[in-house]
């Protein structure tokens, strides 16, 4: 008997895989990057389709078998990504899946993650978007060990908060942030 392990996970892509399985790149709270197949799950009467949609937040019941994770259930999102805000959420997803090499749990790249994925899900964002999407990107590369927090000598590396304050500091570091976010992601060569 295989044991399920019920995680919080965000759905960072998929691929389809047969006739009406689909594998999704989950960032979970338990396990890091995660590659799971859900069997027919492309099909109409599916319950977990909705939940695993792309770039979701959801919890996922994960099952590791002989051949990989196997998607055991997942539950509706937790919260969803406004639709204007989809393409920012896509390249930090995008980048993740470059960045990560496989398993392994990083909390504070998944708090970077949820507290990113719940800023680009408010309404109200006065036109931070490109400033969250930098910050974010900057925290990911920090917590995979690509960027040090010297580099900057700034507190946003303390916390993953997205918060007016926090926004409005990055602002006043946009040009340095930005170099050094440039440098670091060319130096991962990936």
């Amino acid at each position: 008997m295989y044991q399920k392990y019920n995680t919080e996970a965000i759905v960072l892509g998929s691929r389809e895989h047969g006739e009406s399985d689909r594998v999704f790149a989950l960032y979970t709270k338990d396990f890091g990057l995660v590659r799971a197949r859900a069997s027919a799950v492309r099909k109409e009467t599916s319950r977990m389709r909705y939940a695993l949609q792309s770039y979701a937040r959801s919890y996922v019941g994960l099952v590791r078998g002989k051949r990989g994770w196997r998607v055991g259930g997942a539950a509706a999102g937790i919260e969803k990504v406004e639709e204007e805000n989809l393409p920012t959420f896509a390249r930090i997803a995008s980048l993740v899946l470059r960045l990560v090499a496989g398993e392994g749990q990083n909390p504070y790249v998944f708090a970077t993650l949820t507290e990113a994925h719940a800023a680009l899900s408010s309404k109200n964002l006065n036109g931070a978007r490109a400033t969250i999407e930098l910050v974010c990107v900057a925290r990911i590369l920090y917590g995979l060990g690509y960027l040090s927090e010297e580099a900057l000598s700034t507190t946003l590396f303390a916390h993953t908060s997205y918060s007016l304050e926090h926004v409005q500091e990055a602002e006043g570091l946009r040009e340095k942030l930005l170099a050094t976010v440039n440098r670091a992601i060319n130096e991962t060569h990936l």
